[in-house]
């Protein structure tokens, strides 16, 4: 944990140096302990950020986190997971943890202010981050200056997710909607007849999943018993609901997994049944899900995809199109010739 002397003025005229900026030996509290205490006080910290998500992702001793203060106030934090892969260390973030990244208190004042206000702090984080073979994070699309990381010698990929930025009015919502959304929604409703439910058990969710990632040819990137451990969390914290399309005869056809903070809800997990594909009933149920987000958060985060198909059909529901960024740095030389490798491998 980094920080800044309390009495150090962190105002636009004084900024506080590098040099000021010095390891606290003193504090008898771990960072992880203050940022515990730091999470059960702000409601402006991203869920995935939280200390409970994350003890939930990799367990409590799974994680740590990068931590500047200035007195008792946090200017900045960045919580991060390390795994061991052959020997190597990679810094990264949890399954479905789309976000990660660092927090920054806003300081307000004027751009140049901001500026040198981010470069300390980013400073900070970074000094305090372990040694790696390699550092891959994608960010919150809130956090939008990572030059601090660039003259460290990071990279970012600019990724794009669809946002519906205000909720509170349902009918602009749907008047919003694509066309083609619109009806495919109707159609579920009234030519298949299919209803919503949130009764159902997480199990039906889990298959669905799994049966979309096998028609892909593919296994979901997590256990059934790491997401019955996230939904466990969330129930207890009451921010998370499944919404599943069941068809007269009772069988699930689709359903999707929503979570949610104060500021925004994400849609994290989803599932359609390939026989039911034309039913559009996934549309019916990200419909039933922005309707209850609208009663408990401010906005909606589709988590869009940078696949070519799934952006067209999230574009359908109207949202707005937004950077987000994909920050990397893979010191270890092994890594790095194999990822020219494969991506040579890639071209051919």
């Amino acid at each position: 944990m980094t920080t800044i002397p309390p009495n150090a003025p962190h105002t636009e005229a004084t900024q506080p140096h590098r040099k000021e900026i010095a390891q606290a030996t003193s504090d008898i509290v771990s960072p992880k302990d203050t940022y515990r205490r730091f999470c059960a006080q702000t409601a402006s910290l991203p869920l995935f950020s939280r200390d409970w998500w994350l003890d939930a992702a990799v367990g409590r001793h799974g994680w740590d986190v990068a931590l500047v203060k200035k007195g008792s106030e946090v200017l900045a934090a960045m919580p991060y997971v390390i795994r061991s892969r052959y020997g190597m260390k990679i810094v990264t973030q949890p399954a479905l943890t789309p976000i990660l990244g660092p927090w920054l208190l806003p300081t307000g004042g004027r751009q140049a202010a901001q500026l040198s206000n981010d470069k300390e702090v980013m400073q900070a984080l970074i000094d305090q981050l372990p040694r790696f073979d390699h550092f891959a994070q994608t960010w919150h699309p809130g956090v939008r200056n990572w030059q601090p990381f660039f003259w460290n010698g990071f990279r970012q990929t600019t990724y794009y997710t669809f946002v519906l930025q205000e909720l509170t009015d349902v009918d602009k919502m749907w008047a919003g909607f694509e066309g083609k959304t619109r009806r495919a929604i109707t159609k579920a409703q009234k030519q298949h007849q299919l209803q919503v439910r949130s009764d159902v058990p997480l199990d039906v969710l889990l298959d669905l999943n799994r049966k979309t990632f096998a028609r892909q040819g593919l296994s979901p990137p997590y256990s059934d018993d790491f997401v019955r451990r996230l939904d466990a969390a969330c129930r207890e914290r009451d921010c998370s609901k499944l919404f599943c399309a069941i068809d007269p005869d009772g069988a699930a056809v689709a359903a999707c997994y929503i979570v949610w903070d104060e500021d925004s809800a994400y849609g994290l997990i989803s599932g359609t049944d390939p026989a039911y594909r034309g039913s559009e009933a996934n549309s019916l149920c990200v419909w039933e899900s922005l309707l209850h987000a609208a009663g408990v958060t401010r906005q909606y985060n589709f988590c869009g995809s940078m696949i070519e198909p799934f952006e067209g059909y999230l574009r359908g529901f109207g949202g707005k199109h937004v950077p987000y960024f994909h920050i990397s740095k893979t010191p270890s030389r092994l890594l790095t010739l194999r990822q020219g490798l494969l991506s040579l491998a890639g071209k051919h």
